[in-house]
């Protein structure tokens, strides 16, 4: 069978299932099956597939119709400029999120050298893709979970930035390495009881998602040690929920932080909050 007639084949089965993406996630999984890029597959539409083709394309088809998200079925993730390799040990990159890379960015021009530590690193996208475009800047990366950093030290490797960059397991409120220039974060903020009403709780890590009673627990850990972690005049790059702006910035005042910006994300949601210590 040709490529197109696949292609409609999978989109009945997604629309059906009530997948909305339907047709870019087919594309994107003809593309994986094929180890071809998806303009590939459009430039052709009539070349025909062979039977274990289709058969590997179909499997992923059926993974998609249980809304299993298309980055843990292609183990990658397009974030920034760059692509990350990605595993059900760590929320999948989200493009509300690069609001925090544009906003670090911003803060460290070209040519300085600034240390950063990075709380909660995940796939390593945030430090890796921001030391990337800033050559002279060195990160510290910390998370709780063995195989988040197992994954985070794969992708740095694959964009050679393994001596820039080093992990650690731990607790933001047990780590005390260095003084730094900026503290960035996406910390678990969903509330507790929240959850469960998430379609992607069952596939994403609940340890990526869980921020307590009320969103905040681990918002306001990062905040207070930040408060130590950082240099006089250091910055904290925060990403928050949507309804949590309130709430955040005035536990910042209480712990003498200035805040400079207020992001809010491409659903005009706030997302990303920017700080300085103060003293």
């Amino acid at each position: 069978m040709k490529i197109i007639d696949n292609l409609k084949d999978g989109h009945q089965i997604l629309k059906e299932n009530k997948i909305l993406s339907y047709k870019i996630d087919c594309e994107i999984l003809m593309s994986q099956t094929l180890n071809i890029s998806r303009e590939e597959v459009l430039l052709n539409l009539d070349k025909e597939i062979k039977k274990e083709e289709r058969e590997k394309y179909f499997n992923l088809i059926n993974r998609r119709k249980k809304n299993e998200p298309i980055a843990y079925i292609t183990n990658n993730k397009s974030f920034w400029r760059d692509k990350f390799i990605t595993n059900k040990n760590v929320l999948i990159p989200r493009p509300d999120s690069e609001h925090l890379v544009e906003q670090t960015l911003r803060i460290i021009k070209k040519n300085q050298i600034k240390r950063i530590l990075d709380v909660g690193v995940g796939s390593g996208c945030l430090s890796i893709s921001i030391l990337k475009e800033r050559l002279y800047c060195k990160c510290d990366a910390i998370d709780l979970s063995k195989n988040a950093l197992k994954l985070a030290n794969i992708n740095a490797n694959l964009h050679q930035l393994s001596d820039r960059i080093k992990f650690y397991k731990r607790d933001v409120d047990n780590f005390c390495n260095d003084k730094y220039d900026l503290v960035i974060s996406n910390p678990p903020y969903i509330n507790k009881h929240k959850i469960k009403y998430l379609d992607s709780i069952i596939y994403e890590p609940k340890i990526a998602l869980d921020g307590g009673l009320d969103g905040l627990e681990v918002i306001k850990k990062v905040i207070s040690k930040s408060k130590y972690l950082l240099k006089i005049n250091g910055k904290l790059v925060l990403e928050i929920g949507y309804d949590q702006k309130y709430k955040v910035t005035k536990f910042l005042k209480e712990k003498n932080f200035f805040i400079n910006k207020i992001i809010k994300d491409y659903g005009n949601n706030t997302r990303c909050i920017v700080s300085t210590k103060i003293n």
